[in-house]
């Protein structure tokens, strides 16, 4: 871990680079898999599932039994957990539902927006070594809450068939039953285009490996939705000489665990303290299971010490982090300079963590610098907006002369006509 001291303004494009992935061959595997789906259906996402998690299962879907057993199988201090968390997330996101009233815009004329839930949504829930069933509360929640017709979850099984009990556990909790065992680009061009057992959605929902991520951008081109661009996990630290070094170093580590793929960030105005970081983070590592993981993550992490705290916000605004933390004595006021984040945490007791799991915000968010132009997941992710209009006689002949130039200046005659048509009609009434 290197530590870099005051680089020019010119450099700092450079140092937000993030990792570069392996790509190669990897838009042909993926489309291969997609079309391998598309033809040959449940057999092929079977004989898939097979090949890539080491269990090709006779039914895809999960049944109402292996639903109730993982009941049985989660610890009474996990469903506690996960049931604040739900509580938590709930309200956040409920208070994200508003109606919105018409609004006159002429004499006559009234306009508005009617929010209606996407009827059939798909969600990646990954599985492997960290099942993430805080991720189904996070995407689960707000399709319930925005009223989505369908909710359809897939999520690859272990080499036994079975699905994590935490997530059947969670699915049960929130009432969603179509649940399939399917993982990786398999599971998106399932949901994107259906088979025999799997439905096909208007919507796909979810993180995961390049190949579901570049599955996603594939499927997307065929008119499927998706939440967001993705990439891997990320956090930016801002810190100052208030900063604790142990608990920095611990907010540092809680994301590289994440995968050798994701990157931290370290900026503060204290050399001292960014070296006093990096011997924490020695300390602590050490001790944790997925030390290897930390230590790949960590060997692209950057270490940078700025002049000044605003120009730690000029240089984060650049990078765009999928998560920030503004561990300072200033934190509200820096926050109020905050442009490009998915999610800010403010103060020394806010840790991503709290984000991750249980605090209400959701953190599904954007990655590889979208933050720039995309928002988190939110339960509007999981509605349209639709506009109606009417006009009445009041307002056609108080708008119809602005339209009817308008359509004129533009040579669209047709447009113009359906307007006079309409004005000439009152004046002969």
């Amino acid at each position: 871990m290197e530590i870099l001291i005051l680089p020019d303004r010119d450099e700092w494009g450079t140092i937000c680079n993030r990792p570069l992935m392996e790509k190669e061959g990897l838009e042909k595997a993926v489309g291969d898999i997609i079309a391998e789906v598309r033809n040959g259906s449940d057999k092929a996402l079977k004989d898939l599932t097979g090949k890539f998690d080491g269990f090709r299962p006779e039914n895809l879907r999960v049944t109402s039994s292996e639903i109730e057993e993982a009941d049985l199988l989660v610890p009474e201090a996990l469903k506690e957990a996960i049931l604040t968390a739900k509580v938590n997330i709930e309200k956040f996101h409920t208070a994200q539902i508003k109606s919105e009233s018409p609004v006159e815009t002429t004499r006559g004329v009234t306009c508005w927006r009617k929010s209606v839930p996407i009827e059939k949504v798909g969600l990646y829930i990954p599985g492997g070594s960290a099942p993430l069933f805080s991720t189904l509360l996070m995407l689960g929640i707000p399709a319930k809450l925005a009223g989505c017709e369908q909710v359809v979850v897939c999520t690859p099984p272990d080499k036994k068939g079975k699905i994590s009990p935490e997530i059947l556990y969670t699915a049960g909790i929130l009432g969603i039953t179509d649940i399939f065992k399917a993982g990786g680009a398999q599971a998106v061009a399932a949901m994107a285009y259906g088979t025999e057992s799997v439905p096909a959605v208007y919507k796909i929902f979810g993180p995961g490996n390049q190949y579901v991520t570049k599955a996603k951008e594939m499927v997307q081109q065929d008119g499927i939705a998706i939440d967001m661009p993705a990439g891997p996990s990320e956090v930016l630290i801002i810190a100052d000489a208030t900063a604790d070094a142990g608990t920095v170093a611990a907010d540092l580590i809680s994301q590289a665990e994440h995968g050798k793929d994701s990157q931290v960030i370290l900026l503060t105005n204290n050399r001292a303290l960014a070296e006093r970081v990096i011997e924490e983070i020695g300390l602590q590592a050490e001790q944790l299971p997925r030390k290897e993981i930390i230590n790949g993550s960590l060997a692209h992490s950057r270490f940078v010490v700025l002049q000044a705290l605003d120009d730690c916000i000029e240089f984060s605004n650049i990078y765009a982090p999928e998560h920030l933390i503004i561990n300072t004595a200033n934190a509200p006021s820096l926050g109020e300079k905050v442009k490009n984040a998915g999610s800010v945490f403010l103060g020394k007791y806010s840790c991503e963590s709290a984000g991750d799991y249980a605090s209400g915000t959701n953190h599904t968010l954007p990655t590889n610098g979208f933050a720039r132009n995309y928002s988190g997941v939110s339960s509007d992710s999981f509605i349209k907006k639709i506009t109606f209009q009417s006009v009445t006689e009041e307002g056609i002949r108080n708008l119809g002369p602005a339209i009817e130039v308008m359509a004129s200046s533009e040579s669209l005659e047709g447009h113009r006509n359906a307007v006079s048509l309409r004005l000439k009609k009152l004046e002969n009434d």
